[in-house]
């Protein structure tokens, strides 16, 4: 009897199928590459053997054959047709060329030069991905979310190390709804979605002592997200030389708050173990790590 069941059981019913496999109308979770990136990526704990920045590696190969390219770009098409900003940013199709040295030429306490003493104090390359030249819409929105990532912690107040990436990510989560088809938003964010969430999930199982400064970040990134301007169109070349919070006012950023989550991002074992390599480089000036 229907009424013999608990309540959060009701309305469930049984689904015929003639498959002889898992089958759904989610693309996501027909994908079995998907559903085991997402047991490990959401459950595991943290480890050098594998890093965190590994999972996001490997989500974008996984989402690279499930994309409706042929849908985002005709609602990609449709949003231009809409909003001219958007129309300018995708017909100049801008793409950076800066060096880490054209970056340090900038004065001290620039947007430009603590971005080049982050990357040459710890060893980083400028490119999160190799550059490439985008052959339609979402490709040119891919790359240049790549290419402004790092600017992004920056310009946003999330530290780099792994409790510090969930400001940029709620920022864009929070931010790209407000100026995008709410259609376009559900197939270009995945990648954003599911790699914020593996580490808020895996923050609360394994590091709960992280969890409160891990809020904070999402806090943190939704309100810059809530209260700027579009700035994944924003070319951050124009204001590398001008002193951080003149380059967020000329960005369009609103609400920033630099957000302490290094100690926070210290539970993380591989976070730590890079953390105290950095610190013993002799040429080290920050003991920061992504």
């Amino acid at each position: 009897m229907a009424d013999d069941l608990p309540y959060l059981a009701r309305g469930a019913k049984p689904v015929a199928t003639e498959s002889s496999v898992l089958v759904s109308n989610s693309r996501y979770l027909n994908s079995p590459a998907l559903r085991d990136w997402l047991a490990t990526a959401f459950l595991r704990k943290s480890g050098k053997d594998s890093p965190t920045t590994l999972d996001a590696h490997q989500l974008y190969g996984i989402l690279g054959t499930l994309f409706d390219v042929p849908r985002i770009e005709e609602l990609f098409t449709q949003e231009r047709a809409r909003w001219p900003e958007l129309d300018r940013w995708f017909s100049e199709g801008f793409s950076s060329t800066f060096t880490v040295d054209e970056l340090l030429a900038n004065p001290e306490g620039s947007l430009g030069h603590i971005f080049g003493r982050y990357l040459r104090d710890n060893g980083f390359e400028i490119d999160i991905v190799p550059r490439f030249e985008p052959r339609n819409q979402f490709e040119y929105f891919s790359l240049r979310s790549g290419q402004t990532h790092d600017l992004e912690h920056i310009v946003c107040g999330g530290g780099f190390n792994i409790i510090g990436e969930l400001v940029p990510y709620f920022g864009r989560l929070s931010n790209l709804p407000r100026f995008l088809d709410a259609e376009l938003m559900g197939l270009i964010h995945p990648g954003q979605l599911l790699g914020a969430l593996r580490l808020i999930s895996r923050t609360g199982l394994h590091y709960p002592q992280s969890f409160p400064t891990a809020l904070r970040a999402i806090r943190c990134g939704m309100d810059v997200g809530e209260q700027s301007g579009p700035y994944f169109m924003a070319k951050y070349e124009d204001v590398f030389h001008l002193p951080l919070a003149e380059a967020r006012a000329a960005l369009g950023i609103v609400g920033a708050v630099d957000l302490d989550s290094a100690e926070a991002s210290l539970a993380w074992e591989e976070y730590l173990s890079a953390a105290r390599e950095i610190a013993l480089r002799p040429d080290n000036k920050f003991a920061n790590c992504a």
